[in-house]
């Protein structure tokens, strides 16, 4: 026997209101949507269920009218409270009980009836008098079984059981007292009792559904705990291992520059500190940005650099010695966020690469706004001789194929064919999915 709570729970989804934790990973109540198609398909399946018990009983009634001890006023009577008792199959389901009373009482009606008209309506040998609401005497347990609470149930349950037994037992002595019980088990007890398993297999599978939903949903919480935790020792470690010496740098660039005041090449010497110390500044800033971000405390959209930030970008490298200039192609427009932070860091690792492995000169950067992508193209003298050791791991040029294959876009880069110019380009999507 299913569990009241499990029974309401059904009731309550069958009638129009979502139980929680059927259509959500998160506990999201099924939408209005859904709700009603579910609503609607069983309203139409009662409603198919009522007429198929009607044409039953109707059919029964017809065949076996001849046999009945009733006038034709009463059998009229008799078959108008059949298909009245059986048209409310397709009511609500919290009408079962009512339902299956009165499918009770046309049981007993109809046997009173009979036997008050045996005087009026001679008839030969014993009346036969069958149950003239069979098929909806067992749709009826069967509902009041599946749809209503305990007691509700149980009581339903007698009503059906009594009303079989006083059926039977005015049918007169030729019925046995032992077929009129095994009756009452076979037309009352048993649908009921399927009713019922019926709903706690349901209720039983919902329950299931809803620990399964559960844990996917503790699981993924405590994977975003430990992936925060993680982040969060990252973020130290950043703060430890990075943020200190790039302080220091810029702590003992700007006491450099002011000593350095008294020296011969005074003027060049205070530039380069001066490009040094603005460089670290600027690290340091990038690196409280990236902390924040790890410890999940972002300070607003602005948080991260993108193309708007460039002139700041070529201020920096031009102030270290390599000139660098922009050339725009194509209609600019607003990317999305994500994306112009990528292409900024794009350009921020080529230039820094041209800087580091490249000859000095002029550096050149392309943005080529089409509909559909976005293209950068860098380009840089190369110097003579390499000025990369050869244990480097080459992390810049992974850092840009690894951004731009996070946003399903395309990387090539390498000499070109003079031998004297180093080329990178890069292609994004204005829309990656």
């Amino acid at each position: 026997m299913a569990a009241p709570g499990m029974t309401r729970s059904l009731e309550r989804w069958t009638e129009g209101v979502p139980v929680a934790g059927r259509d959500g990973d998160d506990g999201r109540r099924a939408g209005p949507a859904r709700t009603r198609d579910v609503s609607g398909s069983l309203t139409r399946q009662a409603i198919v269920i009522a007429a198929v018990t009607m044409t039953v009983d109707c059919l029964s009634f017809s065949i076996g009218a001849a046999s009945l001890p009733y006038p034709m006023g009463w059998r009229w009577a008799m078959l108008a409270a059949v298909v009245v008792v059986d048209a409310g199959l397709a009511g609500a389901p919290r009408f079962s009980g009512v339902v299956a009373v009165a499918q009770a009482a046309v049981a007993v009606g109809s046997a009173w009836a009979a036997v008050a008209m045996r005087d009026a309506v001679p008839h030969p040998g014993p009346s036969p008098l069958g149950m003239l609401n069979y098929a909806g005497l067992l749709i009826s347990a069967y509902r009041a079984g599946a749809w209503l609470n305990r007691w509700p149930a149980v009581v339903s349950l007698v009503c059906l059981a009594t009303g079989i037994v006083v059926r039977q037992t005015l049918a007169g002595a030729h019925v046995a007292p032992r077929r009129i019980l095994v009756n009452a088990m076979a037309d009352a007890l048993l649908p009921w009792l399927v009713g019922r398993y019926t709903t706690a297999r349901r209720a039983y599978i919902a329950e299931l559904e809803q620990r399964s939903e559960r844990e996917q949903r503790e699981t993924r919480q405590a994977l975003a705990a430990a992936i925060a935790e993680e982040r969060s020792s990252i973020a130290r470690d950043l703060h430890d291992v990075i943020s200190h010496h790039v302080s220091a740098i810029g702590v003992h660039a700007g006491v450099a520059r002011l000593r350095a005041t008294t020296a011969p090449d005074a003027q060049d010497l205070t530039k380069s500190l001066t490009a040094v110390e603005t460089s670290s500044r600027a690290a340091m800033l990038d690196l409280r940005r990236l902390l924040d971000f790890l410890h999940g405390n972002p300070s607003g959209e602005d948080s991260q650099p993108g193309l708007d930030n460039l002139p700041e970008l070529l201020d920096a490298v031009r102030a270290v010695g390599l000139r660098a200039r922009v050339t725009v192609h194509g209609v600019p427009s607003r990317l999305p966020e994500s994306l112009d932070i990528a292409v900024y860091r794009v350009v921020q690792e080529m230039l820094t690469n041209a800087l580091r492995h490249g000859a000095g000169g002029v550096a050149e950067v392309e943005l080529r706004y089409a509909p559909a992508s976005l293209t950068v193209t860098t380009s840089n003298p190369l110097a003579a001789e390499p000025r990369v050791r050869p244990d480097s791991p080459h992390r810049g040029l992974q850092g840009i194929r690894s951004r731009v294959t996070m946003f399903k876009g395309g990387t090539s880069y390498g000499p070109a064919p003079d031998g004297r110019t180093w080329i990178t380009t890069v292609t994004f999507p204005r829309d990656p999915s």
